[in-house]
């Protein structure tokens, strides 16, 4: 099978998001979009463009009022909540701009912690963790707490607990936001390498610069999104 005959990882058809008001608002508009298995894609727009709600339908954190998602092969449309949530822990990895670390916890405790939910063995949590954080440079760092680590490697703490599930999708939302240019330079560089070693990325951003370094980049205004040549 040629990668042009495989399923795509996520397949959006014709997805409208409209929210309630007077007028109602078309956050999405229409939107089809494919993304296929070691895809590296950034999705670029302004502020209220609709990359929020972008990331909300592609996480599962919320539903199209029209059309449909298909990720890694399973309709989603029709999933309960609970559905949703084991199709998110076992297909999904986010990194956020906020890192959204546990303050109170250990490095390597914040890495472990999906894993209580996608499934993973007990006893090869703590192995994959610290594997994970060794992939980005902070096996040094595993007992350490997040408030005395600096914003880059707390990002790339972030990071490593996105990854350690193995998902099939990696959904960055502007990860380099809260970062000076030197410590984006170095987490973009980390990305690249994730998706050299096959892991497929969707990243949401309002930055040109580093919209620029994926493989593909899909516009966002509006609602509606266009592919840059």
């Amino acid at each position: 099978m040629t990668i042009a005959e495989r399923p795509p990882v996520i397949d959006l058809r014709d997805v409208t998001r409209t929210f309630p008001g007077t007028p109602d608002v078309q956050a999405l508009r229409a939107v089809d979009l494919r993304v296929d298995e070691g895809d590296y894609l950034s999705i670029v727009g302004p502020s209220g463009s609709g990359k929020s709600t972008m990331l909300n339908i592609l996480g599962l954190l919320d539903r199209p009022t029209i059309g449909e998602y298909v990720l890694a092969g399973t309709p989603t449309k029709n999933l309960g909540d609970d559905e949703r949530a084991a199709v998110r822990a076992r297909s999904l990895g986010f990194v956020f701009q906020a890192f959204h670390l546990l303050p109170r916890r250990t490095v390597l405790e914040n890495v472990m912690m999906p894993m209580l939910y996608s499934g993973t063995p007990r006893a090869d949590r703590e192995p994959r963790a610290r594997e994970a954080l060794r992939r980005v440079g902070l096996d040094h760092r595993v007992d350490f707490r997040p408030g005395v680590l600096s914003g880059g490697e707390r990002q790339r703490v972030a990071v490593a607990r996105a990854v350690v599930t193995r998902p099939r999708v990696l959904l960055a939302d502007e990860p380099t936001g809260n970062l000076d240019r030197a410590t984006t330079r170095e987490i973009m560089e980390l990305f690249e390498e994730l998706h050299a070693d096959g892991l497929t990325l969707v990243l949401i951003t309002h930055d040109a610069h580093v919209a620029e370094r994926a493989t593909r980049t899909v516009r966002i205004a509006d609602g509606r999104v266009e592919e840059v040549a």
